[in-house]
């Protein structure tokens, strides 16, 4: 699990909030969580958020600044969900939406793939190759990949987050996996 002081800094905001509501301009929302259940959904969706983000934008620090945007999000929200699938579906939907905000910042940063996967943990080395090989995919076939095979979400779903037809969610999956083949291929006939 990903660990920086995102929660806290969310939490601390209250000192500029009156305890139950958010000011909005001349409105008033009431917040939906109480501290305790927003550090839990805060705990328990930062890693999925993070992965999105960075798939997404392939940074660290970029990630890390959409994390804490989305959770910040999610603490002023003034309203329900459904489930805990419906709010994790919100989650990267805001996600997908502050990565779009930030791939068209003139301030973009990229960083090297390799720094990040040296701080990560595979338990073989082909997971570590895989994990290499999509990171060079475009982003529409990597976040498309990483919401299809590591968070489990069907292509309707996908189509429904990303706002794109699901045929062209079905289009980038089969375009990812026949990069990913050849990429894979390649790699072992060097081998």
């Amino acid at each position: 699990m990903k660990f920086f002081a995102v929660v806290n800094d969310i939490m601390s905001e209250r000192l500029f909030t009156r305890p139950a509501a958010v000011r909005w301009g001349s409105k008033e929302k009431s917040r939906m969580f109480t501290d305790e259940q927003f550090t839990g959904y805060a705990r328990e969706y930062m890693d999925t958020i993070f992965r999105v983000a960075f798939n997404h934008l392939k940074s660290r620090t970029e990630a890390d600044d959409v994390t804490q945007n989305v959770l910040l999000k999610l603490y002023r929200a003034g309203k329900s969900f459904e489930s805990d699938t419906h709010l994790k579906h919100w989650l990267i939907r805001v996600t997908v939406n502050e990565c779009k905000r930030a791939s068209r910042s003139p301030w973009r940063r990229v960083e090297p793939i390799e720094d990040y996967a040296s701080t990560l943990s595979f338990d073989t080395p082909e997971q570590s190759e895989l994990f290499s090989v999509v990171m060079e995919l475009p982003a529409k076939y990597r976040v498309a990949t990483l919401l299809y095979y590591f968070e489990d979400y069907s292509t309707e779903e996908i189509a429904r987050l990303l706002k794109i037809p699901k045929a062209t969610v079905g289009t980038h999956l089969k375009r990812a996996r026949e990069r990913l083949k050849i990429k894979l291929l390649e790699a072992e006939s060097h081998v």
